[in-house]
């Protein structure tokens, strides 16, 4: 198992600077995207305003949570992997897992209930953006989730390294902070 780091790598920063590229660029997309939204509420801000009290405040607080608390798993995963104690390793990445589900089993009672009310794609501009924007993090989510499988099958055995640990926790955490951006906007400000 390699643990050190060389500075003078392309492989650093974590990842690769290809991942770290890929990162910035969809930062850029879900921010760009946000700030048109942010805009577009001026054509019409008491429909936006309508609109996003559709919205479960609850459950995106929740899910805020549970991407939060995984966040937090992951980043004790790369810890523990750089101890050399796979086991932790494996229980944490387990458990980044399992937020990660609870985010997408909350996400979907939550799109099942926008469409038993009739709120979809195509209802509003809001619910363009809410649809789009929320669909296109829980495609990364559900990207994310694969990922950690396959490092949760990889660890222990000589394909893992440390880089390979720490570019799954960098694209997890960049999940979590694409959906830290979308939360406040779409569930609260609007």
């Amino acid at each position: 198992m390699k643990t050190t780091i060389d500075y003078k790598n392309i492989y650093y920063p974590p990842g690769g600077i290809l991942l770290w590229i890929i990162i910035l660029l969809e930062l850029l997309t879900f921010g760009v995207a946000l700030i048109v939204l942010v805009f577009s509420t001026r054509e019409n801000p008491e429909m936006y305003h309508q609109s996003a009290l559709h919205l479960n405040k609850t459950f995106g607080a929740i899910n805020t949570v549970f991407l939060l608390t995984s966040g937090f798993f992951m980043a004790n995963a790369v810890q523990e992997y750089k101890k050399n104690k796979l086991d932790k390793t494996n229980r944490f990445i387990t458990l980044t897992l399992v937020g990660g589900l609870l985010f997408l089993m909350l996400k979907g009672f939550e799109y099942y209930e926008k469409i038993q009310a009739g709120l979809v794609l195509g209802y509003d501009s809001f619910f363009n953006f809410y649809w789009l924007l929320t669909g296109f993090h829980v495609i990364h989510v559900l990207v994310g989730l694969v990922i950690l499988l396959f490092l949760k099958k990889a660890i222990g055995k000589t394909s893992s390294t440390v880089e390979d640990v720490e570019a799954s926790a960098a694209f997890w955490h960049m999940c979590d902070l694409i959906w830290l951006l979308l939360f406040p906007v779409l569930y609260l400000i609007l």
